[in-house]
């Protein structure tokens, strides 16, 4: 059976799963499921990644492959003057991360979307933990795609495990963007920053 977390419409039976996170002085309840990245538990990567966020997030958030929205979650609940769009392909995800923005009582933005292809507007941060497994050609047009969507000023936050093609990923992030930079380094995951997105890339 390919059912892949990346999967449109996911075949596993449910197994709903409970998890609790704490996040810079807040506290979150999320439930997970089958057939979702990470069910259960917050991934290593996605902790990182919401580690090394700047100390003030504002504006329009995109968390682009969602999953069941930790991230766009715990940023809206830590900054709720943020205004929080999640994104993902899988229906069981998306449907996840409604109902885990509403548990917490944020106010969230959902799209069902393959990429960026269904969501409407500018970021001022788009912020990922790509689904490596997809290939690197999918990872690398989610990257294009969110160059294209960052308002001036804006940046990508991206989490990639260093053995998972951390250094290619940076070299391919340098042809759309102006500057890159990687901002923190823990266990093996590699979190980089990117702004002056060339409208162009896509």
């Amino acid at each position: 059976m390919n059912d892949h977390y990346y999967t449109t419409s996911p075949d596993s039976a449910h197994h709903y799963q409970a998890c609790r996170h704490e996040y810079r002085g807040v506290s979150l309840q999320f439930m997970t499921d089958a057939g979702v990245f990470s069910k259960g538990e917050v991934d290593f990567g996605t902790r990182v990644l919401l580690d090394a966020l700047p100390e003030d997030v504002s504006g329009r958030v995109l968390d682009l492959g969602c999953g069941w929205g930790c991230v766009g979650v715990s940023v809206g609940k830590r900054w709720p003057d943020a205004q929080i769009v999640m994104c993902d392909v899988n229906e069981r995800a998306l449907g996840l991360a409604k109902d885990n923005a509403k548990k917490n009582g944020v106010q969230a933005e959902t799209y069902l979307s393959d990429g960026l292809t269904n969501v409407p507007g500018q970021f001022r941060y788009v912020i990922t933990n790509p689904p490596i497994r997809a290939g690197k050609q999918v990872i690398y047009s989610l990257f294009s795609q969110s160059a294209a969507a960052l308002e001036e000023g804006g940046e990508l936050y991206i989490v990639i495990r260093k053995q998972q093609g951390a250094e290619s990923a940076i070299k391919y992030l340098k042809t759309i963007f102006d500057q890159v930079e990687t901002i923190d380094k823990s266990g093996g995951f590699w979190v980089i920053c990117c702004r002056g997105g060339q409208k162009d890339a896509v």
